[in-house]
């Protein structure tokens, strides 16, 4: 290659660039962050970690890095399964929502509420989570195997022990019939909670909640295929408890975690 036996050497032992080492270093934060968020977060969020650490690189720079070293976020498409039954005669509540997701000035306003179906190889489980508007934090949810009243109502009763919302909150679910039983209209009255239910087929009118379930079954529930019901209960809580609600950045939250917003509302409150 026509180099000389004392210029390789040179260059062998030449010290690095300021350039080189500030890119070993920024790969390397680039890779803690992807490894961190078990390979979830993509170049956006990573970027918007990187500023908040103090470093200047772009949205580009980082996803060029990521492409280079195989740093692919790893998602799986969701499958659809119906967990809705609105065939039924229950009194059906107005929709005071009516797709206005950004009104709600402070948390404990409104909550929104749904049912999706998780897979696992030991048998058929229901998710039933509990969201508040204002901070996009789950603050109820519940796991069971049958899509049943009580799962929605474990989850309400959890969420209502945790926040102690205060009279005239807003709770908005879909038609479904564990929604609109008797049971469940009765545990609303008794939390002095206003019920609204979206239109008939109309999922954009819970969109907030429906996004969730697509979030933690792309980042969850697809990737892992649970092989037992205890696995599916342990890696959800974790998803929820742990890396959604203390750590997930939202782009609604200008990139804070629920956890986060929720702390700086009320630090700024008092």
């Amino acid at each position: 290659m026509e180099v000389s036996k004392s210029g390789y050497f040179k260059w062998r032992t030449a010290p690095k660039s300021e350039r080189k080492l500030h890119k070993e270093k920024l790969v390397e934060r680039i890779t803690w962050h992807f490894v961190d968020t078990d390979e979830i977060y993509g170049s956006p969020k990573i970027t918007n970690e990187l500023w908040k650490e103090g470093w200047k690189v772009s949205e580009r720079t980082v996803g060029k890095i990521m492409r280079e070293h195989g740093l692919r976020s790893c998602t799986v498409k969701k499958f659809k399964v119906q967990t809705t039954d609105s065939n039924h005669d229950n009194p059906i509540a107005p929709n005071l929502l009516d797709q206005d997701f950004s009104s709600t000035t402070a948390p404990n306003q409104v909550w929104v509420t749904d049912i999706t179906y998780v897979p696992c190889r030991e048998g058929k489980l229901y998710l039933a989570c509990v969201m508040d508007l204002f901070t996009r934090k789950i603050v109820g949810w519940q796991l069971m195997d049958r899509m049943t009243n009580e799962l929605v109502l474990e989850a309400l009763a959890e969420a209502n022990k945790t926040k102690a919302p205060s009279v005239g909150l807003i709770h908005h679910s879909d038609r479904g019939s564990q929604y609109t039983s008797s049971d469940y209209r009765d545990k609303l009255l008794e939390y002095n909670m206003i019920a609204s239910m979206s239109r008939k087929g109309n999922c954009y009118d819970n969109a907030c909640i429906e996004s969730f379930h697509s979030l933690i079954k792309k980042e969850l529930i697809y990737r892992y295929r649970f092989k037992t019901k205890k696995e599916a209960r342990e890696r959800i809580f974790r998803y929820i408890e742990f890396f959604y609600n203390r750590k997930r950045t939202h782009s609604y939250l200008n990139y804070m975690s629920p956890d986060r917003f929720e702390a700086m509302y009320y630090s700024n409150a008092l």
